[in-house]
């Protein structure tokens, strides 16, 4: 397994090579960082990744402003996926021209929502989002037959967007399932691709 400490030190060089507004939640930056140290990629796939991420995010903070703060990036073996919300299609599609526009990007899936008007606080369905990734995250990481380290999820008022990658299509439809049976969830999108071991 590879160093979590070496990992942590990439995720920081990252953060400190990012503009100040882009750097919107540093804790789950590291975080993820740790937990990618352990998926089934080389040093440099992440590390590229990782690359591609901050110049995606930096990008749409300098040219969307405070649009921006609601937008989150995934990038997995120079695959993107946009989640979030954004005020307008011309927003959705500004965000993605942005990713597109970064080197080594393959291809951008762009799950961006603009939201109807509802009678939830823009807080309330963020704290609600955040307990359902939670609740996925206990799942996954306890579940046998899955390697969540390779996963990314994400919630968008109660929708999930799966994201990474399943070493079998058994694995994908159990990662999908769980996502399914999870309280407070309203659809699952499962992005993530199949992909054996080497």
């Amino acid at each position: 397994m590879r160093s979590k400490t070496v990992a942590v030190t990439m995720a920081m060089a990252l953060a400190s090579a990012m503009p100040a507004q882009a750097q919107f939640n540093p804790l789950s930056m590291v975080t993820s960082a740790v937990e990618a140290a352990a998926e089934d990629r080389t040093t440099s796939d992440i590390a590229s990744d990782a690359k591609m991420k901050g110049a995606i995010v930096a990008a749409v903070a300098d040219k969307m402003g405070t649009a921006a703060a609601s937008i989150t990036t995934d990038v997995y073996e120079a695959d993107v996926l946009l989640t979030g919300t954004v005020k307008s299609a011309t927003e959705k599609d500004q965000a993605a021209k942005l990713a597109k526009g970064v080197a080594g990007v393959k291809k951008v899936i762009n799950e961006l929502f603009i939201p109807p008007a509802s009678d939830k606080s823009a807080a309330k369905e963020f704290a609600e989002d955040t307990v359902i990734e939670k609740k996925i995250a206990a799942k996954l990481a306890s579940e046998k037959g899955i390697s969540h380290t390779n996963w990314r999820w994400h919630a968008v008022g109660g929708r999930v967007f799966l994201f990474g990658r399943a070493l079998s299509k058994a694995e994908s439809s159990k990662v999908e399932s769980l996502a399914k049976g999870t309280d407070g969830v309203t659809a699952v999108v499962n992005r993530a691709k199949v992909k054996p071991k080497g």
